[in-house]
């Protein structure tokens, strides 16, 4: 949602340097089963966005370039890009650790039978959306029928040895706030979610993450419609802490989009600021395979108070869960 970015970019946030980079992550496309109101990415089924093989190659030839272990997949809903399986395959091949940001739901869908059984054959870690443990909430967020769904999947999973302790198949779950509130403790939620989970449905699971809904594209649309978004962003301005800073996720990632234009996190890219090197922006992975990224600026603006406020907000969940 562009018209936020001007009051966005308004907002002084303190200045951010890179250390090394160690995760990158990938948007193949908006496309998805889904269309959940906090999305920050508008994703639903009608969207058609999709990375090109072409440059998946240009992907992989800059984690093999820049030595980098880890690749984290997001979308919409990744596994929907033709080229997913190819992706994860040869990074797999080349000792390079995969995460798949998974919505549960796409296990079910025609075409992805056979998913479930090569994310484990390929030991993809699984971070799955899962707002609430509760069917009534997680169906108002995420629509009718996607709790009693997203347990089939989780339960497929299992199946499989994900989320167990002692095994290489990682699944983490992710909570996002119902409306413009900070999540609670990560501590306390996950020891409910683990509670829960286990004696209602038998299921298990690794680690919960909770996530701030950042004020950006379809959440932040909807904090306008109510007249929310001032008071969300005064929110997170106030719950800010300096503790937070040396634990955000730019510092150690970067994020492309499904062109293979380069930005500094995901939420960036969704707000069309692109990351800068060598005092270029609008760059291309392609021209950044020789970049030496440590201590490079990372661009901010106001909506990086949602990862600052409170316990801190990343992909990876809380940067400081000990904060209530």
């Amino acid at each position: 949602m562009h018209q936020t970015l001007p009051l966005l970019s308004a907002i002084q946030f303190k200045k951010v340097i890179r250390n090394r980079l160690a995760t990158l992550q990938v948007n193949l496309g908006y496309r998805c089963n889904q269309a959940c109101v906090h999305c920050h990415v508008a994703a639903s089924p009608k969207r058609s966005e999709e990375m090109s093989k072409e440059t998946i190659d240009a992907v992989l030839m800059f984690l093999a370039k820049q030595k980098i272990r880890q690749l984290d997949l997001t979308g919409g809903a990744p596994e929907l890009n033709p080229h997913f399986l190819y992706l994860v395959e040869t990074a797999a091949k080349s000792g390079i650790h995969v995460i798949d940001r998974c919505n549960l739901t796409i296990l079910e869908e025609p075409g992805q039978e056979h998913l479930a059984d090569f994310l484990a054959s390929h030991r993809v870690s699984i971070i799955a959306s899962l707002p609430c443990y509760l069917e009534d909430n997680v169906d108002k967020q995420r629509g009718n029928g996607v709790f009693a769904a997203s347990v089939r999947g989780l339960l497929r999973l299992n199946g499989l040895g994900y989320g167990f302790e002692g095994t290489e198949l990682q699944l983490d779950l992710v909570f996002n706030p119902q409306g413009p509130v900070l999540p609670p403790s990560q501590m306390e939620l996950e020891a409910s979610y683990k509670h829960q989970l286990r004696t209602r449905h038998g299921i298990e699971f690794n680690r919960l993450f909770t996530l701030a809904n950042m004020p950006i594209q379809r959440f932040g649309s909807q904090l306008i419609s109510n007249g929310q978004f001032d008071d969300y962003l005064n929110l997170l301005q106030a719950a800010h802490s300096d503790e937070n800073l040396e634990q955000l996720m730019c510092k150690s990632l970067i994020s492309v989009d499904w062109q293979g234009y380069v930005y500094d996190c995901d939420f960036n890219q969704m707000l069309n600021i692109p990351l800068q090197w060598d005092g270029r922006n609008r760059l291309h992975i392609s021209e950044l395979l020789h970049a030496e990224f440590f201590n490079a600026p990372v661009q901010v603006a106001g909506h990086c108070f949602g990862c600052s406020a409170g316990q801190g907000s990343s992909c990876q969940g809380a940067l400081n869960s000990a904060i209530k």
